[in-house]
């Protein structure tokens, strides 16, 4: 049993007097739990193999740790059974700080200057990690016609529809290759975003969620940030995070910059419809499916970008706007 794995992992080092709280839910198999009574403020990560693996995790909260950002300390592990104790940085996430009335456009700048700190760094490509190409780029693009079409008309997306699609997809790839590229966190929105009290700078900006990270286009994270799904960013917010990245780089091309930006946000957006109606469909997680009418406006705006032209037509002739809504939790339209 899981439960007595985890109690074992416990008992065998110094957390034998922690007691696990478990924390809310996450749309992956990993399970957290907060430690009461041990030696430090730690939580539990339970992160079953083979569904999981912790390795990742490991490597690159080690190596943002050594270009001076805020992942948690690795306390104790145990990785052949997916087990990590690590650094608890509290409760005081984006999420909950923009909820309680803080300021929004001191995280969202926090949060930005982190990016440009991390895109700037010579060293941030320096950790063996796969790069974010045309075939991972593919495969979550095609979640939206793997899982969410089929689901909303209930007909099985046909193999001509997909290979279209994927065509229209593999012509707007090479917008992400103007810019030199760097580390990609991925999940970089305020769910996995901490203000940490007692550190300066960006050091301020506690990192979560960072184990699917790869070696990818700076335009990637700056888009989860202000194109979040499951927060409204005020146009306001987005475009002063934009001006302010943009600032930093004098030799960006911003034009190359700004078009390589609304294909990442259309493809995440693309993934993030596709992975929240498989939550529900496959993992029995509906808990996602009200963000996804915001994840549909905020492809719809992304698709306004001239250099979309062609996925804004295939959108309209195949998922036309009675479709773009969220199935309800039996999977029906």
């Amino acid at each position: 049993m899981r439960a007595e794995a985890r109690q074992a992992f416990l008992a065998a080092g110094n957390w034998h007097r922690a007691q696990a709280a478990p924390l809310s839910g996450d749309a992956s198999f990993r399970r957290y739990f907060r430690l009461n009574g041990g030696p430090a403020p730690a939580l539990l990560m339970d992160a079953p193999p083979p569904l999981e693996d912790v390795t990742p995790f490991v490597q690159i909260a080690e190596h943002l740790r050594r270009l001076g950002f805020s992942a948690p300390v690795i306390h104790d592990q145990d990785m052949n059974q997916g087990f990590l104790i690590i650094e608890d940085f509290g409760e005081a996430t984006y999420t909950r700080r923009l909820a309680a009335g803080a300021d929004e456009k001191a995280l969202y700048a926090l949060a930005t200057d982190t990016l440009i700190a991390l895109h700037q760094h010579p060293d941030a490509t320096a950790i063996d990690l796969p790069t974010y190409d045309a075939v991972m780029l593919e495969d979550e693009s095609d979640l939206l016609v793997d899982w969410f079409l089929p689901t909303v008309t209930g007909v099985s997306t046909s193999l001509e529809t997909t290979n279209e699609y994927r065509a229209i997809w593999r012509a707007l790839y090479p917008l992400a290759d103007h810019q030199p590229t760097t580390l990609v966190l991925r999940d970089y929105h305020v769910d996995n975003l901490m203000e940490l009290s007692g550190r300066e700078g960006i050091r301020a900006c506690g990192l979560l969620d960072f184990q699917d990270a790869l070696i990818g286009s700076p335009a990637y994270d700056m888009v989860s940030l202000i194109a979040d799904a499951r927060r409204d960013v005020s146009p306001n917010i987005r475009a002063t995070m934009v001006d302010a990245y943009c600032a930093a780089f004098p030799d960006l091309d911003r034009i190359a910059f700004e078009a390589a930006a609304a294909m990442l946000s259309a493809q995440r957006h693309c993934k993030i419809i596709g992975i929240f109606t498989r939550l529900m469909v496959r993992d029995s997680k509906p808990v996602y499916l009200k963000h996804i009418p915001r994840v549909w406006q905020l492809l719809e705006a992304d698709l306004e970008h001239p250099a979309l032209s062609s996925m804004k037509q295939w959108i309209n002739a195949v998922i036309p706007t009675r479709y773009r809504r969220s199935p309800d939790s039996t999977g029906v339209a």
